[in-house]
C-alpha cells in the first residue's frame, strides 16, 4: 500500500485517489510549483503542514521549515514571494493573530511570486480557544480569500491562487475550517512541473526597493488607495473564478448563496427537503464577492437566503450592493442561520425550510430530546492526560511543592489538561506565551516587582507558579521571560519539555534540534534561561517526582525568576518509537496484600491506566495502557506498586 507522501508525489496526472483535505493542499502546492512553505504547526492546518515537511525530505525542489512562530513562518514565507518564488504560510486562525502585524503591514508591498496564506479556522472550537473567522481578517486586510467545498476544491484552488496572486502582485488566503482540512475525499491528480518532477530547488532574486519594502510613514501613504484600487480589481476578475458559479432553476423566484462547504451542506439540505424549483450562487470567493456574478443571480429573484458560518461575511457584501442598487429585494442570512458553532446539514435544512416556508423532514427537537436521555445513561468521558505523560509528575510535584492556594497561570498545550481533577493546577490559560505574561502581571499586581522596598514577604506573598511547553516556550514564551526578568518579576516558570510539539502532532521545534532537511541545531531551554538572567535555573526528570518537587520549592525560596525544566519525551512518542524498534517497557501491577484503599493514586495522582476495584475494593493497573513510567509507585505511600514484565502488546 502506497504512503500518503509517495502518493501526493505521484506524477500521474488523472489519477484518482483519495485525500484528506489538508493531504490534497498540499498536492495542489507542488502542482502549484511552490519552492518555499514555512509554517508552526496548529491544528486543523498540522496535516499540511506535515506533509510539506514529508515532501521536504523526498524533493529537494521544496524548501520546508518548521518556524518558531507564524509571525516567523510569514515573513519567511513573503521574503521568498518578494524574491519571485511560489511560496506558502500555513497557520490555524489564531495563529494569523500572531502574524497579524506583519500581515497588514506588508500587504501594501505586494510580491513577486505567488504568494498564499493558508488558514484553517475552527468553527466550534474543537481545538481551540475561539472560534474566529478570518474572512474578517482578509475584508479588514483587503486580501482576496478561496475557500473550498470539496476536497477537489481544496487542490485546485491553491494552483489558482498561485496564479491570482501574481498577476495582480497581491497576497491570497486559502481558507479552510476543521471539516474542510480534515475531510476526505476523491481527487483528480493534475500535472507536476518540472521543477518538482526534477526536484531542482529554486533560488530567487531580491531586488532592492526602498520605497516599496521600507514601511514608514511617507511610503505606507501611498499603500492604501493602490491595496483598495487592486481589490476592485481583483473582485472584478473573480467573476470568471471557476469556483463561482449559479446552477439550479434559471426561473426560481428564490435563490441561496453559499461560501465554501457552506454549499455542500446546502445541496444536501436540498436534497432532503426534495427541493428543485431553487437558484444556488456557488461562492469560492466570499471576499470579495464578485458583484457582476451577484447581479447576474440576482435578477427576477424575489428573496433570498446567505447561508455561512460564522460572521456575516458575504451577507454584509451583498446587503450594501443590493442597497447602494436600488434593490428591494429580501435578503436573509443570520436571521435564519446561527452566527456560532460550525454549520451542518441540520442547521441548513432547517434555516432553508423556515425560509421556503416548509416543515423539516425529521422533527429535530425530538432527536435532542432523545440525545439528552441517553447522555444521562452514558458515563462521561473527560479528556485526560495520557499515561505515562511526564506532564502529570511535574504538575503533581508543583502541588506539593506549591500548595493550592498558590496560582497557577498556564498555556496552549497538552498540559492545559492540568486544569481538571485531580491535578487542578492550571488556573489561566489565553494565548501562547501568555502564561509567563500572565504570571509576571499577577506578581506585579500581587507582590510587587523584586526592586520595589515594599515588596510583599513571608506569609502574604502569593506564589506563582506558570508552567509553558517547550515549542510554546520558543513560539512567544521568549520576549515575556525577557519581560519578566527585566523588570524583576517574582515567579517560577516551569517549562515542561516533552522533546516534541506533542499536541498537533509531534513536529519538531528549535529545542529538539530537528529539521526536515536533516539536524539542524539543537537550543536548550536552560542555555536561553541563563543567557536571559534568570535567579535560578534547575533541569529535573519529572518521571523523579521527588527530585522535580525539591527543585520546584528550591525555585520557590529564590527572590527573582526562576526556571525548571522538567525534561521527559512525550509518552505518546516514547512508546510509539519503541514498538517501531521492537523493545519493550515495563508495566505495573498492584500488590493487593500493601494496597490499602486509600485512593491516593486515583484522586491525587490520576493516571488513567489505574482504576478502582469495586469488589475487592483495591487499585487495579490496566496493563494494556500502562506504559512503565514509575509514577505510581513514588505516588503511593505504601509501596503497592511494582513492575512486572512488560512491552509490546497486541492491538
Amino acid at each position: 500500500m502506497a504512503k500518503v507522501t509517495d502518493i501526493v508525489l505521484w506524477d500521474k496526472p488523472g489519477e484518482r485517489v483519495l485525500l484528506l483535505g489538508n493531504q490534497a493542499i498540499a498536492r495542489g502546492a507542488i502542482e502549484g510549483n511552490i519552492a518555499v512553505f514555512a509554517a508552526y504547526p496548529g491544528t486543523p492546518s498540522s496535516e499540511f503542514t506535515d506533509t510539506m515537511a514529508l515532501i521536504a525530505r523526498k524533493n529537494p525542489g521544496v524548501y520546508m521549515e518548521y518556524s518558531t512562530n507564524e509571525k516567523v513562518a510569514f515573513e519567511a514565507a513573503l521574503s521568498a514571494a518578494w524574491s519571485g518564488l511560489r511560496a506558502m504560510t500555513a497557520m490555524k486562525h489564531v495563529g494569523l493573530n500572531v502574524a497579524a502585524d506583519t500581515f497588514l503591514s506588508a500587504v501594501g508591498m505586494g510580491v513577486e511570486g505567488g504568494f498564499i496564506i493558508m488558514v484553517a479556522d475552527d468553527p466550534s472550537m474543537w481545538s481551540s480557544q475561539n472560534e474566529q473567522d478570518t474572512r474578517v481578517y482578509a475584508k479588514f486586510a483587503n486580501v482576496p480569500v478561496l475557500e473550498p467545498s470539496s476536497v477537489q476544491e481544496a487542490k485546485d484552488m491553491v494552483k489558482y491562487g498561485f496564479e491570482l496572486s501574481e498577476k495582480f502582485k497581491h497576497f491570497v488566503i486559502l481558507r479552510t475550517t476543521t471539516r474542510t482540512s480534515h475531510m476526505r475525499g476523491d481527487v483528480v491528480l493534475g500535472e507536476l512541473p518540472d521543477d518538482i518532477r526534477n526536484e531542482r530547488r529554486r533560488f530567487g532574486e531580491f531586488k532592492k526597493d526602498p520605497e516599496r519594502f521600507v514601511d514608514i510613514p511617507a511610503h505606507a501613504r501611498k499603500f492604501h488607495p493602490k491595496i483598495l484600487e487592486k481589490i476592485e480589481k481583483i473582485r472584478e476578475e473573480l467573476n470568471n473564478c471557476p469556483f463561482n458559479w449559479i446552477e439550479g432553476d434559471e426561473n426560481a423566484k428564490v435563490g441561496i448563496i453559499a461560501p465554501g462547504l457552506a454549499y455542500a451542506y446546502v445541496k444536501e439540505a436540498l436534497a432532503w427537503l426534495g427541493v428543485k424549483n431553487v437558484r444556488v450562487l456557488k461562492l469560492g470567493t466570499p471576499f470579495p464577492v464578485p458583484y457582476g456574478l451577484l447581479e447576474k443571480f440576482l435578477d427576477g429573484l424575489e428573496k433570498v437566503l446567505i447561508v455561512e458560518e460564522l460572521e456575516p461575511v458575504v451577507e454584509e457584501q451583498v446587503k450594501t450592493w443590493a442597497y447602494d442598487k436600488g434593490l428591494r429585494i429580501p435578503i436573509h442570512g443570520k436571521d435564519l442561520v446561527p452566527r456560532v458553532y460550525e454549520m451542518t446539514t441540520r442547521r441548513a435544512v432547517t434555516a432553508i425550510a423556515k425560509f421556503l416556508g416548509l416543515e423539516t423532514p425529521v422533527d429535530f427537537e425530538e432527536i435532542d430530546r432523545k440525545y439528552e436521555k441517553a447522555a444521562k445513561i452514558v458515563p462521561p468521558r473527560p479528556p485526560s492526560l495520557c499515561p505515562a505523560c511526564p506532564h502529570r509528575n511535574t504538575f503533581y510535584a508543583i502541588r506539593r511543592a506549591a500548595s493550592l492556594r498558590a496560582i497557577f497561570p498556564s498555556d496552549i498545550g497538552c498540559y492545559t489538561l492540568g486544569v481538571l481533577p485531580p491535578l487542578k493546577t492550571v488556573d489561566t490559560t489565553v494565548a501562547m506565551g501568555g502564561s509567563i505574561g500572565v504570571a509576571h502581571g499577577l506578581s506585579i499586581a500581587l507582590n510587587g516587582s523584586v526592586a520595589e522596598k515594599e515588596h510583599k514577604e513571608g506569609k502574604d506573598k502569593k506564589v506563582i507558579v506558570a508552567t509553558i511547553g517547550d515549542s510554546t516556550f520558543f513560539h512567544t514564551g521568549l520576549p515575556a521571560l525577557a519581560n519578566a526578568i527585566y523588570n524583576r518579576s517574582n515567579v517560577v516558570i516551569v517549562v515542561m519539555d516533552n522533546e516534541i510539539t506533542a499536541m498537533t502532532g509531534d513536529q519538531p521545534n528549535p529545542g529538539t534540534g530537528e529539521t526536515p532537511h536533516g539536524p539542524g541545531k539543537r537550543i536548550l531551554i536552560e542555555d536561553v534561561a541563563r543567557a536571559m538572567g534568570a535567579d535560578y535555573v534547575a533541569v529535573v526528570d519529572p518521571y523523579d517526582i521527588k527530585a522535580t518537587e525539591n527543585a520546584i520549592r528550591e525555585a520557590l525560596k529564590v527572590d527573582g525568576v526562576s526556571v525548571v525544566v522538567a525534561r521527559q519525551p512525550c509518552a505518546l512518542y516514547r512508546i510509539g518509537q519503541m514498538r517501531r524498534r521492537g523493545e519493550k517497557w515495563p508495566i505495573y501491577r498492584v500488590i493487593e496484600e500493601k494496597c490499602t484503599g486509600c485512593k491516593i493514586c486515583i484522586n491525587a495522582y490520576g493516571c488513567p491506566a489505574i482504576y478502582w476495584d469495586a469488589e475487592s475494593k483495591k487499585a487495579k493497573v490496566d496493563p494494556l495502557i500502562c506504559w512503565g513510567c514509575g509514577g505510581c509507585a513514588q505516588v503511593c505511600p505504601f509501596g503497592a506498586f511494582e513492575p512486572v514484565d512488560g512491552g509490546e502488546k497486541d492491538e
